[in-house]
C-alpha cells in the first residue's frame, strides 16, 4: 500500500476520532451544568447558579468549534457511508447538547431568583428527583454514543415517557400549592419554569438516542413512535 495513502488514512481516522472525543467532552461539561444547576436550586446557592450561567458560553464555544471541525472534514475528506453518518450524527448531537446547556442555564437563573425566597419544607425534593432522572438520561445517552450501542440508546429513549409522567406529577403538585396559598404563586411559577426546563432536557436526551440509531442503521427515526422504531430496527415491540 502507498505510504502516502496510509498516512492520509490514519490522519483521517484521527480526525473522526477527535470529533467523537470532543462530543463526549462537551457532554461531560453539559452533565456538570445540570448537576450544578440542580445543586444551586436545592441549596439556594447564588454563586453556583451564577457560575453555571457564566459557563454556558463554554458550551456554546465548544458547539461552534466542533461544528467547524465537522465542516472541514466534509469539505476536505468528502466522507461517505458510515463516516458521513458519524459526522452528521455529531453535528446533530452537539446541537442538542448546546440546547441542554441552555436549559441548565435557565434552571440556574431560576435558582438565583429563588435563592432569597422562603424555602419549601421539602426543599424542592420533587424537582431534584426529576433533575437526577434527566441527568441520568443524558449520561446514559452519551455512554451509548461512546459505545455506539443501539440497545442502550433504546433503553434511554424509553425513560422519556417516565420523565414526562414525573413532570406532570410535579406540575400537579405545584398547582395545588399555589391554590392552597396564593402568596406562593410567584415562587411556584419560577419552580414550574425550572421543571419545564428539566422536561425539555429529557426530550433532548431522547433526541441523542435517535442520532445513535441514525449512526448505526442509517435510518432517520425523528417523528416516529418508539414502538414503530423498535419494531423496525430491533424486530420487536416496545417493552418486550
Amino acid at each position: 500500500m502507498d505510504p502516502m495513502y496510509t498516512h492520509i488514512s490514519q490522519q483521517y481516522n484521527a480526525e473522526l476520532e477527535d470529533i467523537r472525543s470532543k462530543v463526549l467532552q462537551m457532554g461531560g461539561l453539559v452533565e456538570q451544568q445540570i448537576d450544578q444547576a440542580l445543586q444551586a436550586l436545592v441549596k439556594g446557592d447564588v454563586a453556583l447558579g451564577e457560575a453555571v450561567i457564566m459557563d454556558d458560553t463554554k458550551v456554546n464555544s465548544m458547539e461552534v468549534a466542533i461544528d467547524e471541525e465537522c465542516s472541514q472534514i466534509i469539505a476536505r475528506r468528502q466522507p461517505a457511508a458510515s463516516d458521513l453518518r458519524l459526522v452528521v450524527a455529531v453535528i446533530k448531537t452537539i446541537t442538542d447538547l448546546e440546547r441542554i446547556g441552555d436549559e441548565a442555564e435557565k434552571i440556574a437563573r431560576m435558582a438565583v431568583r429563588l435563592a432569597g425566597d422562603e424555602r419549601p419544607k421539602n426543599n424542592y425534593a420533587e424537582i431534584h428527583s426529576l433533575g437526577m432522572h434527566v441527568r441520568t438520561m443524558v449520561h446514559n445517552a452519551l455512554d451509548a454514543f461512546a459505545r455506539v450501542d443501539i440497545e442502550a440508546a433504546f433503553n434511554v429513549a424509553r425513560e422519556d415517557r417516565k420523565v414526562d409522567e414525573q413532570y406532570e406529577a410535579v406540575i400537579r403538585q405545584l398547582i395545588t400549592v399555589m391554590m392552597e396559598d396564593p402568596r406562593t404563586i410567584t415562587r411556584v411559577l419560577n419552580v414550574i419554569w425550572a421543571a419545564r426546563a428539566l422536561e425539555r432536557i429529557g426530550d433532548h436526551a431522547s433526541n441523542l438516542c435517535e442520532y445513535i440509531v441514525f449512526l448505526v442503521k442509517g435510518k432517520d427515526v425523528r417523528h416516529t413512535s418508539l414502538e414503530q422504531v423498535e419494531k423496525e430496527i430491533l424486530g420487536r415491540s416496545s417493552g418486550s
